[in-house]
């Protein structure tokens, strides 16, 4: 039978697997699971995509079911791989001489897992929760045409030069008191905005956001890992660098893209190119 070899002594025989190829085998399953990755990396980026461009609802659903597909394919890779394993030790600690039948054994062990299987899982896939996270906050920060009435940009620039003139027709004083007061409305909204893109660390625009899975605060990527591995280096702990955050012991693993950050800076970059020129 492949995979068993036996060792002879003057007692007798004793027959024992060797689960190489098993382990092989197991090794290329764990590559797919990157393949899984990369798929679930892809579907979100194409659900953000589709809120940036505010696609019809249909087309996002859409994307969202093929997450909960690769997270589903990811759990059942993940129990498999668990039953395989869990079998190896089994057999490994039992010792018989008698060679168990090991499909057997993997498939019982699998379905166990299998049983166990509820909708609380998705919480523990690290990239379907970030998913989710990251879509929400997008829909957040993208200014819908119905909040605003159907208007597009070129059509409030004109309604506001209207307002305007129809202020300077009243009077000079009522167009003062509006524009002063729209102006501190602006530069509030401006404030906070800029506030949120700043890194805490370079105190500059942030071009590649990460955020920090434990206290929810953004970084530029390259300051904040060269402050962990300075820390790290130094055999200290790594503290949040946001003025009040309790998180003192950063690490690398804490980190994770803010995609829905990065496309809400860009998108303000863009709108402000277009107002200068």
């Amino acid at each position: 039978m492949p995979g068993r070899s036996t060792s002879s002594s003057g007692s007798g025989s004793t027959g024992f697997i060797s689960f190489s190829g098993v382990e092989s085998a197991l090794s290329s399953l764990k590559n797919f699971q990157s393949c899984i990755s990369s798929g679930m990396d892809t579907a979100s980026s194409v659900a953000l995509d589709l809120v940036e461009t505010q696609t019809e609802v249909s087309s996002e659903y859409s994307m969202d079911k093929a997450m909960v597909e690769f997270a589903m394919m990811d759990r059942e890779l993940n129990h498999y791989l668990k039953a395989v394993q869990s079998t190896i030790n089994h057999v490994k600690e039992e010792r018989s001489e008698k060679i168990p039948d090991l499909k057997l054994l993997v498939e019982k062990k699998f379905l166990a897992l299998q049983n166990k299987n509820s909708d609380a899982d998705f919480q523990n896939n690290e990239k379907f929760v970030q998913f989710k996270q990251q879509l929400k906050e997008l829909k957040k920060q993208s200014v819908k045409p119905k909040e605003d009435g159907g208007q597009n940009e070129f059509d409030k620039i004109k309604d506001k030069d209207a307002s305007r003139a129809g202020n300077e027709r009243d009077g000079l004083q009522s167009e003062r008191e509006a524009d002063s007061t729209e102006g501190v409305d602006e530069d509030m909204i401006v404030t906070q905005s800029q506030t949120n893109f700043i890194c805490p660390i370079t105190q500059l625009e942030m071009k590649k956001p990460v955020k920090n899975k434990v206290c929810g605060h953004t970084y530029e990527e390259e300051a904040i890992v060269r402050m962990i591995e300075s820390k790290h280096k130094r055999k200290k702990k790594a503290c949040c660098p946001k003025i009040g955050c309790s998180h003192t012991d950063m690490r690398m693993s804490d980190l994770i893209q803010d995609e829905a950050l990065r496309r809400a800076i860009e998108s303000h970059n863009k709108k402000r190119r277009r107002q200068s020129n």
